[in-house]
């Protein structure tokens, strides 16, 4: 299903792919422009709906994980805003990319929560700070949110301490109230974070998703809404009660967490394996790997032919949505870089380019007007 999303940019919010692929084998693939051709090994690809998800807001230009970000994003022209949910003392779901905040808010400048500054093991890594899980939603809303990466992105410390940290809720109804303003349709795409280690201490993330998700109706095959994980059971258990379309997240190395813990020796490579995608496309309908699963770099690290990922997962019946593309030099492929400032941007249009040759369905992007600028100008070829 496509959701329309008004002028260049529609949201593709889908149980499977567009196109069979045995209709899919009559399509020709676009070569890539000649900057970025080595990138590319031509294969057939479904006609698609090319989505951009704006990976923790407009997270290039504020600090990431606020409404100010979310909102810069949809003004940017993202279909769809990318919260990561952890819970509170008090069971309330909000926007941060870890649970432990020091890095992403003024917890450790605030004395009189000195004393919550703790040691806790999640996902079997030690890991010391403060945790949203120890503080209830009053408590957090006291906090403000800064710059998770100030070396590289100085500009957006300019903002710190002005925003507070959004409730999954007050997300859904900017998402709500910007669709009927702008007149097209602002997706969301949920990720939980750590589901295994939530419910081992009584904080279980699904039941106040879907709650949250029901509340505005959004529970259903339609709905403009992807819940993401790294983790397999939590999807599969949403896949059970909720009709809401899935992702299962994945990265070039290492295992789910929750199939780790309980000695199944599954990696993310056996998941991206056509075995593993037909496996996940039973309870999934997208799956989101490191776009270095797509397009890999070599030892230099310069950008290569693309994998058969994608067609795989197109086979499968799966959506292909890649991350995370950024323009600052340090997380762009070397002949990309304008210089050896990693701070300093470069050309990431065209690593752009070379995931939409490849064939993904959807990118998150820190810069979403990028992404839309690069989307536009691979349908003009």
């Amino acid at each position: 299903m496509r959701i329309p999303a008004g002028g260049d940019a529609p949201v593709a919010i889908v149980a499977g792919p567009t196109t069979s692929p045995r209709a899919a084998a009559t399509l020709d693939r676009p070569s890539l422009r000649k900057a970025v051709a080595p990138a590319l090994r031509p294969f057939r690809r479904p006609t698609r709906t090319i989505s951009v998800i704006a990976h923790r807001g407009a997270s290039g230009y504020r600090p990431e994980h606020t409404l100010a970000a979310y909102q810069l994003a949809i003004e940017q022209g993202a279909d769809i805003i990318e919260p990561d949910l952890v819970s509170t003392r008090d069971g309330v779901l909000v926007a941060r990319h870890e649970n432990e905040i020091s890095g992403t808010t003024d917890v450790g400048e605030r004395p009189e929560l000195a004393d919550r500054r703790t040691t806790r093991t999640i996902d079997g890594r030690s890991v010391t700070g403060w945790f949203t899980e120890d503080l209830t939603l009053a408590e957090l809303r006291t906090l403000r949110a800064v710059e998770r990466l100030p070396e590289l992105r100085p500009g957006n410390t300019l903002y710190d301490g002005r925003f507070q940290v959004p409730t999954f809720d007050e997300i859904i109804a900017l998402a709500r109230s910007e669709s009927r303003r702008k007149g097209r349709t602002i997706g969301i795409a949920p990720e939980t974070k750590h589901p295994t280690y939530f419910e081992s201490i009584g904080l279980d993330l699904t039941p106040p998703l879907l709650r949250s998700l029901r509340r505005v109706g959004w529970d259903h095959r339609r709905a403009p809404v992807i819940v993401q994980s790294f983790e397999t059971t939590n999807l599969r258990r949403i896949a059970r009660e909720s009709h809401v379309p899935l992702l299962q997240l994945t990265s070039a190395s290492g295992a789910p967490h929750d199939l780790r813990a309980r000695g199944d020796d599954t990696t993310y490579a056996d998941l991206m394996s056509p075995r593993g995608l037909d496996r996940v496309a039973c309870y999934a309908t997208w799956i989101g790997p490191e776009k270095a699963s797509v397009v890999p770099r070599d030892a230099h690290g310069r950008l290569t032919s693309a994998t058969s990922l994608v067609r795989d997962a197109h086979r499968a019946g799966l959506q292909v949505s890649a991350y995370t593309v950024r323009e600052e030099n340090q997380f762009l492929p070397t002949e990309l870089r304008s210089n050896d400032n990693p701070a300093d941007r470069g050309d990431v249009r065209s690593e752009l380019l070379a995931l939409l040759h490849a064939g993904v369905d959807a990118v998150f992007v820190d810069f979403p007007d990028t992404g839309v600028a690069a989307r536009k100008a691979y349908r003009r070829r």
